[in-house]
């Protein structure tokens, strides 16, 4: 399977989208502050749909 998580993570910071806090377990909350949303972002992404939904709830059109 293929792991999702770095190319997301690159993608988030492109955006502008930055660390925010730890959530529980291994997911990270990430920030936007000029909108002030929050994403949270799985710290290990091997399912492509769940991929896209992360980047669906980032407002960034670009989808694996």
């Amino acid at each position: 399977m293929t792991d999702y998580t770095r190319e997301i993570r690159k993608r988030l910071a492109e955006g502008g989208w930055r660390f925010h806090r730890q959530g529980r377990g291994d997911h990270e909350i990430e920030l936007i502050r000029r909108l002030g949303e929050k994403v949270t972002l799985d710290g290990n992404v091997r399912n492509r749909a769940l991929a896209n939904k992360i980047l669906k709830d980032a407002r960034l059109g670009k989808k694996f």
